[in-house]
């Protein structure tokens, strides 16, 4: 209802302007303030250079035209008053019967309130974590799996076909050093004395992974592992650590629905295929024995090699072919989440899609910022157990996958993010995921009761009772949720709704601190608990968005 009121207004808006050229593109928004309505315009604002007359004057012009049109769409009775506000705002109000029918809505859809087909069905990859197979996931890549997962989880409530992709980089430099890290440590293992390479991984998984490697193949002497080829320990390397990475998304409650593989993507012939076609087209030229990209065609402070005079390819190159393959497996929208070291890659790889032949707004790179984990208010910067790095499996086992996902999304993607372990593990309402899931849950419980005790089920239809502040405000947040959802695929980030969770489990809190649910009057005892039953709904409807769990006991 929401979404059609908005898309409604925009057209009677544009209907009750003077002739124009063109029609600036018309924003509904919600204001911060509830004392400005449920919606807010800013056309006359952005009218006002044009006509040349002060923002008042013209939304004046506009109101009398828009308050007919609203009577002619059936909608006079959804608002109980539209007004204007310095410096020229138009403000919408939305009247009982509005929010009334609004409660309605939502205890008939259920979980299916606020979903709608924004993204109209539109093909959406979106690729995260895609960690190297060089060690466990950190935590770093437990914030970019958070993020991700709950983003397609949006993507897809608001009508896209988004799917999850992780990309294995499972060849290059990075696999050949993990090969010779668990090399030497067998090495060391089996009794010979050596230095171990400085450029080699040093985590404590090496020597698990040496021994497991030693007992697989079956050798006994030092001696023995330098019959085999150096491609048994770079492919034991990466399997194992596969294992492990997808053993922890799955822990993490995040499944991923497609695995791609560099080696199986990126060949040879694939990346050929593609410098001989850019360079038909004029994309590639030879400088000094190399092979550089025009990237600079659409945007990038210089040209990138692509493949150098030695022959080798840079690392661009074989992400260059990936994009190919998923634009090739007919992907409209593409998204990459990546890390905050990844700035400067952003404008090359959009170039790449150009010269693919699509427009550099079909491939999108959300950069998430790193998260520092903090205890006892003091960072944490060393893992207690492998004396290097924190990993996403030690925050699943101190806080949980909840705590986890919900801590990991508490900032904006671009911002800096300082996880809590000990506010993480609070049972109080000082623990943000806690206090929402607390409200669910009791929720849950004020309505077994009434069911049990009462023999009260709550209203689904008929709502005229409900007109208490706390009850309106309930309401009137209740609403925004379709809202929310859109705002989330907008900004592709999930932050919008984690934090309108969390004020809506504050207005159901405030709600229910001041008025009691089971009221001597037994209608409006119904009709509350329909509302704090929507709220319920709602609450469980994005946590699940979010990948959080849905008690109904705490």
């Amino acid at each position: 209802m929401f979404l059609n009121i908005r898309q409604t207004l925009q057209e009677l808006i544009k209907q009750s302007l003077p002739p124009l050229e063109t029609v600036p593109v018309i924003f509904i928004d919600i204001p911060a303030d509830k004392a400005h309505g449920e919606l807010t315009c800013n056309i006359a604002l952005q009218l006002s250079r044009v006509l040349k007359k002060s923002p008042m004057i013209v939304a004046g012009e506009i109101l009398p035209n828009l308050q007919k049109n609203l009577e002619a769409h059936a909608l006079k009775d959804t608002f109980s008053k539209i007004e204007i506000k310095n410096p020229g705002f138009i403000n919408f109000y939305f009247s009982p019967k509005a929010f009334y029918q609004i409660l309605e809505t939502v205890l008939e859809k259920k979980y299916t309130y606020g979903y709608s087909n924004y993204g109209e069905n539109t093909p959406f990859c979106l690729e995260f974590v895609s960690a190297n197979p060089t060690g466990p996931l950190t935590v770093a890549h437990g914030r970019q799996a958070a993020v991700g997962d709950s983003l397609v989880n949006i993507l897809n409530a608001v009508g896209y076909k988004a799917q999850k992709e992780y990309y294995v980089n499972d060849e290059g430099n990075q696999i050949n050093i993990l090969g010779r890290s668990i090399f030497f440590r067998a090495k060391e293992i089996l009794g010979e004395t050596l230095e171990f390479p400085e450029d080699a991984y040093q985590g404590d998984y090496i020597r698990t992974m040496a021994k497991e490697l030693i007992k697989k193949q079956g050798v006994q002497t030092a001696a023995g592992l330098d019959s085999l080829d150096p491609q048994v320990f770079r492919q034991f390397g990466v399997d194992y650590l596969m294992n492990v990475i997808r053993e922890d998304l799955k822990d993490f409650n995040v499944h991923f629905d497609i695995w791609s593989y560099q080696s199986r993507i990126a060949t040879n012939s694939a990346i050929e295929e593609v410098l001989k076609d850019f360079q038909s087209k004029g994309y590639i030229y030879e400088n000094e024995g190399a092979l550089w990209f025009k990237s600079t065609n659409w945007g990038d402070d210089k040209d990138r090699v692509v493949k150098k005079s030695n022959g080798d390819y840079t690392y661009l190159t074989p992400d260059i072919v990936y994009h190919k393959d998923k634009f090739a497996r007919g992907f409209k929208r593409i998204v990459n989440i990546l890390g905050p070291d990844h700035h400067g890659y952003i404008p090359r790889i959009k170039a790449a899609a150009a010269a693919l032949g699509h427009s550099v707004n079909d491939l999108d790179v959300v950069i998430v910022q790193l998260a520092s984990i903090y205890r006892d208010g003091k960072p944490v910067s060393m893992s207690t157990r492998r004396g290097e790095f924190i990993t996403l499996r030690e925050v699943i086992d101190e806080v949980g996958k909840d705590a986890g996902h919900f801590f990991f999304l508490m900032r904006q993607t671009n911002a800096h993010l300082d996880f809590d372990l000990e506010l993480a593990k609070k049972t109080s309402s000082e623990n943000p995921v806690y206090y929402i899931q607390y409200a669910h849950a009791r929720i849950h419980s004020i309505i077994r009761k009434a069911t049990d005790e009462a023999q009260l089920a709550p209203q689904s239809t008929g709502f005229n009772l409900l007109k208490e502040e706390t009850e309106m405000d309930l309401m009137r947040k209740i609403a925004l949720y379709p809202e929310i959802l859109v705002a989330c695929a907008k900004q592709l980030d999930p932050f919008p709704l984690v934090r309108y969770l969390q004020e809506l489990a504050g207005c159901f809190h405030k709600f229910y601190d001041s008025h009691r649910v089971l009221d001597d009057n037994k209608q409006l005892s119904r009709e509350r608990l329909g509302l704090i039953e929507a709220a319920r709904i709602i609450l469980g409807s994005g946590l699940k968005l979010l990948g959080v769990g849905t008690p109904e006991k705490m």
